[in-house]
Formats: structure tokens, sequence, C-alpha cells
């Protein structure tokens, strides 16, 4: 019975992201914000709560994150990545710098620890990677000039993640130093090795994976990637920086079928993990913490598109890539909510939970508009500014005077005087 209850729901919840995809696809927008206001009416505290399926709901949403960052890594080659981790770390520091002040800033003026204030500055500072992700593909921008800018910042993000999660999770449990640091050394060991089989061993692992039977591809790639993504989970790295690594090993023929096997598979559990984010929102605890979530979302939304058209503009990006990719940025996700869950577990700050989740909520509502349009608005407010150019004067034809008809040419309106 209980079985039957989830296939229900599941059903019911598939077929409802279908019709809200068709009425995004008509209103020609990202469907992101409806799949997340879909999970908010069925979530704690919705209109109509659907607790049964949640369980598989949360496996689906994490394999997800790591279909919709395996398949970006499926579009870049080893080479470009470090060629891009070489050319735009100076972009990932200004980007921590820009993104993380503010939310320290906003911990200390509301009180908080330092702890607390550390957990805020993570939140603020992680874009989504998840959400762009699936933004880029739907507005068909993953070939665009801009996009290897945007991903070089993600994944800094992701890695740096690799360092900053056993810090908090040390801090949050009050660990000794020994204890973290030990724990912090595995990560980046991990990290490291991961990265360098990507690039050192590519072609060799695109072999093994390789087959002309698409159902084998299929499901050595996928499970390739979540046996990966798994132990890196485990051992304290992102599992997306697994699945993204994966995607960059992968080269040649065997990227191209494995692309077109598992968009379909992408798009469905790409789908079901923004519900699943909504899901754990509950409505009523929002509006108590709505105003700072807004302005804190308001400043980071404007340092994230200035950190975008920096980084673009370096890169040597045309003036619209670098509002495309300040704009695409602005969206946060699933790392914010991981950061603000471990505080909110070890009872850290009663206020960071909301305030965190109802930050996450606004920007990941708003992050596929600015993705869209910060350029055109960019571009509208630039006319605006810039002066229209006067028109010129009319010639204007002087009579000549009674007395006198002849016209000495060269002479123009002086020869009228005499």
């Amino acid at each position: 019975m209980h079985s039957a209850v989830i296939l229900i729901e599941f059903g019911a919840i598939i077929l409802g992201l279908g019709l809200l995809g068709r009425l995004a696809g008509r209103l020609h927008f990202s469907p992101i914000p409806l799949y997340l206001l879909a999970g908010l009416a069925f979530g704690h505290g919705g209109l109509l709560p659907l607790p049964a399926s949640e369980e598989f709901v949360a496996i689906g949403a994490e394999i997800g994150v790591i279909l919709l960052l395996l398949m970006l890594g499926l579009e870049y080659t080893a080479s470009d990545l470090v060629s891009n981790l070489k050319t735009q770390y100076p972009a990932g520091l200004v980007d921590f710098t820009l993104n993380a002040l503010p939310g320290a800033v906003a911990a200390l003026l509301l009180g908080w620890g330092p702890v607390a204030t550390v957990v805020l500055a993570g939140v603020t500072w992680i874009s989504s990677s998840g959400v762009i992700a699936k933004v880029l593909g739907d507005l068909g921008r993953v070939g665009n000039r801009e996009t290897p800018v945007i991903l070089s910042i993600l994944v800094l993000e992701d890695l740096a993640m690799a360092v900053y999660l056993p810090i908090i999770t040390a801090l949050v449990a009050g660990v000794s130093l020994a204890a973290g640091s030990v724990t912090l050394a595995i990560a980046l060991a991990v990290a490291g090795a991961v990265l360098f089989i990507a690039v050192r061993y590519g072609r060799v692992i695109s072999r093994f994976v390789s087959s002309d039977d698409p159902e084998k591809l299929l499901l050595v790639v996928l499970g390739l990637t979540l046996l990966v993504a798994g132990i890196a989970q485990q051992l304290q790295v992102s599992a997306a920086v697994g699945a993204f690594l994966v995607g960059i090993a992968l080269s040649g023929e065997v990227a191209e079928g494995a692309h077109t096997l598992l968009s379909p598979l992408r798009d469905l559990f790409a789908a079901v993990f923004f519900v699943f984010f909504g899901l754990h929102t509950d409505p009523a605890s929002i509006p108590p913490v709505l105003l700072p979530a807004l302005a804190l979302a308001v400043v980071t939304a404007c340092t994230k598109i200035a950190t975008g058209y920096w980084a673009a503009k370096r890169a040597g990006v045309g003036v619209k890539g670098r509002w495309r990719a300040g704009g695409t940025l602005v969206a946060r996700g699933e790392f914010s909510i991981v950061i603000a869950g471990l505080a909110v577990t070890a009872g850290i700050e009663p206020s960071l939970g909301p305030l965190a989740t109802a930050y996450v909520l606004v920007l990941v509502v708003i992050g596929p508009l600015t993705a869209r349009y910060t350029e055109p608005l960019a571009a509208y407010l630039t006319q605006r500014r810039t002066p229209a150019t006067p028109p010129q004067a009319e010639a204007v034809t002087v009579p000549a005077p009674k007395e006198s008809t002849e016209t000495v040419e060269g002479q123009g309106t002086a020869g009228l005087s005499g």
C-alpha cells in the first residue's frame, strides 16, 4: 500500500512538472521558478503536503545535481579546464571577496557569533551549479564565449568547497584543530587525485567506457559517475565536483554519445531537484526574515553581477557577454542550503536556517530571470543614459536685399552686409 502511495505522489509530481514546463515554454522563460513554487505548495506547511514520497524525491534530487554537473563537464576537455583555472583564479578571489563579505557583515549586524558569521559568508558566496547548469541549457548558451568564464568560477567555487566544508564541519562540531586538519587534508587529497586522474588519464577512461551499444554506454557512464560522486562525498568532497570531473575525463565520441543518452535523464532529475528544494521549505518560516533576506539578496545579486562582468571583461568577452555572465551567476542553491544546514543541525543560531532558506529561495527564483534579462536591461539603460545626437541645423535661407539680388560665390552671408 505504501508503495502505491509513493507511485501516486511521485507520478503526480512528474505530471505537474511536465505541465509547468509547457507553461514556461509558452511564456519563453526558465521553468525553475515554477518548479520551486510547486515544491513549496506540496512541501511542509504547503497546500497539499506529500510526505510519503519525500525520501524517494530526495535521492532523485541528489542524482539531478550530479547529472547537471556531469553534462556540463562533457562539454569541455581536461585541457580546457586546466587552462581556464590557470587564467581565471583571480576571478575566484574577486568572487570570494565581493560575495562572502556581505554575508559576514550581515551576520555581525544581526549580532551573531563568529561561527554563524563564517557560515552566512559561505551561504552568500557560493552560486548554485545546479541552477546555473539548467539555465545555461534552457537559454541555449552552453556554446557562448562567456560560458567558460562562468564554468571556471563555478568550478573554483566547488573546489573551494573541498576546503570550506571540512572547516565549517569542524567549527560547528567544536572539534580540535588536529582533527579538523586531518579532515581538511583528506578532502584536499581526494579532490587533487580526482582532478589529476581526469586530466592525465582521460583518454584511457574514455576507451574503457566506450561502447557501440547505447545501453551499455549509458549504464557504464551513469554507474561510473554515481560511484565517483558518492566516493567524493563520502570523503568530504562535493559530489558535484566528482561528477563534473568525470564529464571532463570523457571526450570524443564517448562524450557525444553520453550527452545524447543522458539528456532526458538530466532533465527529469534536475526538475526533481528543484521541487525537493521547495518541499523542504516551510512557507510559514519565510515572512519573519523576508526583509533582511531581500536586502541581502539585492546586495549579493549586484556583487555577483559585478563578479561575472569583471571576469568576462578580463577574458576579453564583449560587453553583452559580460552582462550575461554576471546575470547567470546570481542564483544560489544547493551548497548554500548544505552550509546553513550544518549550522542549524548543530544549533548555532536559531534564525540562521529561516534566513538562509528565504535568501536562497529569493535568489534561486530570480536567478533565471537575471540570467535572461540582465543584458537587455543593461543595454536599455545604457541607451537611456547616452544623450541623443542633436539633429543638424537646417540651412536657413536669408532673403537677399531688394536692392541687390546678386550673390557673390564664397561670401555667404558676409556678402549681404555691403
